[in-house]
């Protein structure tokens, strides 16, 4: 190994240490505030509907940002992108405290759409890993800064209660102590990265690219560059309709529980398991992708999404085992999706380009979750839950066909 190599590795193994600091921090700050989003502004307005737009208002404030985040990223680089998601969410969570001390919810959405520019920021920070990373390390360093999330998704929720109790010592609105938690959480995770994250890994990998071949400086559209390499096409629709499915299975599975009486304990222990099930075998999948390609565990993810609907479909309200194992699998399916199809994404797209390509996957992949809220519930409304399970599982298999067949013609994906 020569002493660039080195030197190239010691930096890999330094940046992946920094994104995932700042995932922790971030999915802290994220989890908490999706965590009592909802429960806030209802009981603050006094309407459900109004509930179920908190969570609608990150979702927009999420993609909204992730493609400035990915336009800053491609001219400036992954530091200040990274700063300013994790900033304009920590702006955000403190809006969401001044909202509350008003106590006036139209505030409070207002708030939240900046709020989850912090969502943008860990979305991004996943691809932030791939800049310095071999190609056949890519999957696996990915997969590490998703793993990170895990930690925050737990932890998060959790201290909801204790900064409850601080924000009221403070004499603050007990309700706005969670999101005192996420603007300090976000405001860090910024701090870390501004800090930490030098040299940037994307504009390292440029110059480093430059000095063999120069690229082409992109001036072209996201859109016109994806659309020449067919890989990327499938690694953008993959990871969008296993965003859509997830989000659509999971938003519905709380209400169907709820109908048969299962208590809020009882249908939070099963929405942590669906989370473990999204975040805690990541590094397996991206171990996986790098070993045997990345379709390969794409079609794995389609197999494991096809089977959370047959599971969820005949599902109970009244079974919370059968409704787990749905969920469990409904989120592996998601993150071996996710995994391998950023993975495929990186590999297929020029370095001038991936910047922007990346953005636009993450536009397409929110947008998508924003989607498949909504159709779940008309879904619902028309039929029933079984119905929503049949349709995941439909829909599932089309994406299966389409990976098999896609993968074929996009050419060499692994």
């Amino acid at each position: 190994m020569t002493t660039t190599d080195r030197r190239t590795a010691y930096l890999q193994r330094r940046i992946v240490g920094v994104l995932v600091v700042a995932q922790v921090l971030g999915g802290i700050g994220v989890a908490t505030g999706i965590a009592l989003a909802s429960l806030t502004a209802a009981d603050l307005s006094g309407s459900d509907v109004v509930g179920g737009a908190a969570l609608t208002a990150i979702v927009v404030g999420t993609a909204l940002v992730a493609l400035p985040v990915s336009r800053l990223a491609a001219r400036s680089g992954r530091r200040p992108a990274l700063v300013l998601g994790y900033g304009a969410g920590a702006l955000g969570a403190a809006g969401a405290v001044g909202a509350l001390a008003l106590g006036s919810w139209p505030l409070l959405l207002v708030a939240l759409v900046p709020f989850g520019a912090a969502s943008a920021a860990g979305l991004a920070a996943r691809f932030a890993a791939t800049d310095l990373a071999e190609p056949g390390a890519r999957a696996r360093a990915l997969a590490v800064v998703v793993w990170a999330v895990t930690v925050g998704a737990v932890a998060g929720p959790n201290l909801a209660g204790p900064m409850q109790a601080v924000a009221s010592g403070l004499g603050m609105v007990p309700a706005s102590g969670p999101f005192l938690l996420s603007a300090v959480a976000f405001a860090a995770a910024a701090v870390v990265v501004a800090v930490g994250l030098r040299p940037d890994p994307l504009l390292l990998a440029r110059a480093r690219a430059a000095s063999v071949d120069a690229p082409v400086a992109p001036v072209r559209s996201a859109w016109s560059a994806a659309r020449e390499h067919p890989a990327a096409l499938l690694a953008i629709g993959s990871i969008a309709v296993s965003h859509l499915l997830m989000v659509g299975l999971m938003s519905l599975t709380p209400v169907h529980m709820d109908h048969g009486g299962a208590s809020v304990t009882l249908v939070g222990l099963v929405i942590s398991l669906h989370v473990a099930g999204m975040y805690v075998l990541s590094p397996v999948f991206g171990a996986l992708a790098d070993r045997w390609g990345r379709r390969p565990v794409l079609v794995g993810g389609a197999v494991l999404l096809v089977a959370a609907g047959l599971v969820a479909a005949p599902a109970a309200s009244t079974d919370p085992v059968l409704l787990s194992v749905g969920l469990v699998a409904l989120g592996l399916g998601w993150s071996a999706a996710l995994v391998a199809g950023s993975a495929l994404l990186t590999d297929a797209v020029p370095l001038a380009d991936r910047a922007r390509v990346q953005g636009l996957s993450d536009v397409t992949m929110n947008v998508a979750g924003a989607c498949g809220g909504v159709l779940a519930g008309v879904v619902v409304a028309v039929g029933d839950f079984g119905a929503l399970g049949l349709s995941v599982a439909a829909i599932a298999t089309v994406l299966l066909v389409g990976v098999v067949v896609g993968g074929r013609r996009a050419g060499a994906l692994g």
